[in-house]
């Protein structure tokens, strides 16, 4: 299962980088969007599942980094990127836009890893402490998307873009990037809290005992 999980994960990673991002609109913020929700909330869970408990699982050598240090990493890079100055050097450098999706995979990776991985050993605390941080997560994703998408003027730039070969107003664009950030990143990210928080609590069987 997990090496299902690895492999589903880098294929939908390069269908995303190699697809979607290289040859949709650069300056569609909606299909900047759809890639970043994708790696952050889609690869990079089964990525990280794929990982864990394995000699590439970070969190085992780095027992410190917990769920909640991993959800404020990922808290700078997603915010970090979407200031107007940082999210206009990535649409103009291929460069700038390959080391802003590093990091938003690099930090998605950490934060899965981090509540789906670590040693055996506090698993269970690792795992509460996994339900807070995804839905932290959820919350100040949920929070910017909902700024993007009520926000009263666009935020990058001012003229018609293409989204998928459909024309959208700048407004518009940013509108649909902001709803995709918040239908994602609410019910990935809340889902994942809500089941980790379930296995957690979830009585266990004693061995050799009947359920």
């Amino acid at each position: 299962m997990k090496k299902a999980a690895l492999v589903a994960g880098l294929l939908l990673l390069a269908v995303l980088w190699l697809g979607i991002l290289a040859f949709g609109e650069r300056d569609s913020f909606s299909i900047h969007m759809i890639v970043h929700m994708g790696v952050v909330a889609g690869a990079a869970p089964l990525i990280a599942l794929g990982l864990s408990g394995s000699r590439h699982d970070l969190t085992i050598r780095w027992p410190w980094f917990t769920p909640v240090l991993a959800s404020m990493v990922e808290l700078v890079a997603v915010w970090g990127w979407h200031l107007p100055a940082a999210r206009a050097l990535a649409e103009a450098s291929w460069l700038v836009t390959a080391l802003e999706q590093a990091s938003f995979l690099a930090a998605g990776v950490l934060l899965w890893l981090s509540c789906l991985g670590g040693a055996l050993d506090g698993r269970e605390g690792r795992r509460l402490a996994g339900t807070f941080g995804l839905l932290f997560t959820s919350m100040h994703m949920t929070l910017l998307g909902a700024l993007l998408a009520l926000s009263p003027r666009p935020l990058y730039g001012s003229a018609d873009v293409s989204c998928f070969g459909v024309p959208l107003s700048a407004a518009v664009d940013q509108q649909a990037g902001g709803v995709v950030m918040l239908l994602v990143g609410a019910i990935v990210y809340l889902l994942g809290g809500v089941t980790l928080l379930a296995t957690t609590l979830e009585p266990s069987t004693p061995s050799g005992g009947r359920p």
